[in-house]
């Protein structure tokens, strides 16, 4: 049995105030004409939705207020939004692309 324990892992809620860390840089490559998500050793392709949602995670602003800023942009119930974006939101902090 190891003595080793595995960190507590980060649950994203509407209250979440989440941000990319340090070393995660989300950038657009001209030449491929897309955005990418770029980690140490590892390269994401996030979708449009994705992108829009990141672009937005700056470490100050709420998951709730994310969800109403695209749920108007996007003229979608902003319930969907933002079970939408807490899903997708988890999904990269599972991965550690996104922190709090």
């Amino acid at each position: 049995m190891s003595d080793i324990s595995m960190p507590e892992r980060f649950v994203v809620s509407a209250q979440t105030q989440p941000r990319l860390p340090k070393h995660i840089k989300l950038r657009h490559d001209e030449g491929r004409g897309r955005w990418l998500i770029l980690a140490p050793e590892r390269v994401f392709n996030p979708d449009e939705t994705a992108v829009a949602v990141l672009k937005l995670c700056d470490g100050n602003t709420s998951v709730s207020k994310i969800s109403e800023r695209l749920a108007k942009l996007y003229q979608a119930p902003e319930g969907e939004i933002l079970s939408d974006i807490i899903a997708l939101l988890q999904e990269l902090s599972d991965k550690g692309v996104v922190t709090r």
